[in-house]
């Protein structure tokens, strides 16, 4: 007979905790496939498709399209066939299974799409919920005996935690939708599988009134209203939950607001000749070079030079061992706004690249982010942040820190302004800078000194020649 299994959301990694169901790729009475993506998540990292270690047929889905689930928690069940299994444990080839049953089960024990075993992925197709049934033998079928709801609140004794077994999805969904809790119920089917006639005792015994009442209906925003200022006064507040990118952004900043005392610095600079030295490179290259720089690249090469010369912003703070580590790479991140809110990909050893190696992999990042195809680790491990607010039309911000880093810089926009150049007055292309740091990696002296070979940088780029 047909066992039913239990898959619950597995840990992503990266410290996650909970993830919305984005897409089902699966339907209850889908036969899926051993490591067959089954749903599409959306962490505070990426979206993941999620394969389900089992094979058999699906028999229930947890959670719908838009919710949040934590991990750990069920997101489907698979009714596994273990006559093959028992066979293969009878010659030695297999393994008990978890429930002590004997009979062995085949799992990957695989949860991330890449590690699977390899198997092709079964086509989906539909199974009428009478196949599920007709995998347990006729003969075996005892008469019905019609079943009461237990009134205690104890659960039936030998029952096992889980997913309980029922002859088909139907007779599940018909017990969900009158209230009923399947572990209270004892199947009369083969091995305690619940049947129709017992649901269908238990909904009469709950229309007799024999059962517990059913619990008050949550109050409504409007209720709520109404109930405080006695009357209701208008339209009802939005409540946007905060969860998936929106959550995971809120949590960190709060973060970073209660353990980095944080500092500001900003400066003018005249970035006339950077944008000069941009044009020079990228006509000089020729049509086929290659995409062109771009000035977010060029700062992200003056922050890799500033950073050689200033390492204590290249930090991090050890609250536990009270010390400060110094990283020896410099992992950039970069702030990038897409339709799901605010993520900072981030440049893998950019200490190592040049301005045109860190444009490419910024180009190739910002497409996968507006794709929404980055990984958690494209979006993890960032040591400093390099923040351009100037797309936003702004010319300066005091930013929050992305914890656990120990510094970022912003860049606002560059427009046209008076500038005293060589004793005159002239128009030039004026960027303001600004620097936020963890005042506990540095004092105002080195902090000033990174800004000021920044903005050194920006007006002269001959500067960075003494370093390339």
């Amino acid at each position: 007979m047909p066992q039913v299994l239990e898959f619950k959301l597995p840990d992503l990694g990266e410290g996650l905790t909970e993830a919305e169901i984005v897409r089902w790729l699966v339907e209850v009475g889908d036969v899926v496939a051993i490591d067959q993506p089954v749903v599409e998540v959306e962490t505070a990292k990426a979206m993941v498709e999620v394969p389900c270690p089992y094979g058999g047929v699906v028999t229930a889905r947890f959670g719908e399209e838009g919710s949040e689930l934590p991990v750990g928690a069920p997101l489907l069940t698979v009714a596994v066939s273990v006559g093959a299994d028992e066979e293969r444990a009878g010659s030695g080839s297999g393994s008990g299974s978890g429930d002590g049953s004997g009979a062995a089960v085949e799992s990957s024990g695989n949860v991330l799409v890449g590690y699977g075993t390899g198997a092709p992925v079964a086509r989906r197709r539909r199974v009428r919920p009478a196949a599920v049934a007709a995998a347990v033998p006729a003969a075996a079928v005892p008469a019905r005996v019609p079943v009461a709801p237990v009134s205690a609140p104890d659960p039936v004794p030998g029952s096992v935690p889980g997913p309980v077994a029922v002859v088909s999805p139907l007779v599940r969904k018909l017990a969900r939708q009158n209230d009923l809790d399947l572990r209270q119920l004892v199947g009369s089917g083969p091995d305690g599988l619940i049947l129709r006639a017992d649901v269908e005792s238990a909904i009469r015994a709950l229309a007799e009134g024999t059962a517990a009442p059913r619990p008050a209906s949550v109050p409504t925003p409007e209720v709520v209203a109404e109930s405080v200022s006695g009357a209701v006064a208008g339209p009802a507040a939005e409540r946007v939950p905060l969860r998936g990118v929106r959550g995971a952004v809120a949590d960190k900043l709060s973060r970073s607001r209660r353990e980095i005392p944080d500092a500001t610095c900003w400066v003018d600079a005249d970035a006339t000749e950077l944008m000069a030295a941009r044009a020079a490179m990228n006509s000089a290259a020729g049509p086929a070079a290659g995409p062109k720089v771009s000035v977010l690249a060029l700062l992200a090469r003056i922050c890799t030079a500033a950073l050689a010369r200033f390492p204590e912003l290249n930090s991090t703070v050890d609250l536990e061992a009270r010390e400060i580590v110094r990283l020896p790479e410099v992992h950039l991140g970069f702030a990038a706004q897409t339709e799901r809110g605010l993520v900072v990909p981030v440049v893998r050893d950019a200490q190592a690249r040049n301005a045109e190696s860190i444009g490419a992999e910024i180009a190739r990042l910002t497409e996968a982010a507006r794709a929404g195809r980055l990984t958690p680790a494209e979006l993890t491990g960032g040591t400093f942040t390099l923040n351009n607010y100037g797309v936003f039309g702004v010319d300066g911000s005091t930013p929050i820190i992305n914890h656990p880093e120990a510094a970022m810089l912003g860049v606002g926009r560059i427009v046209p302004k008076p500038w005293v150049h060589q004793g005159e007055l002239a128009v030039r292309q004026v960027v303001q800078l600004s620097l936020t740091f963890d005042h506990r990696v540095c004092d105002g002296g080195t902090a000033g000194g990174f800004l000021r070979y920044i903005a050194d940088c920006v007006e002269q780029p001959a500067v960075l020649l003494r370093t390339l």
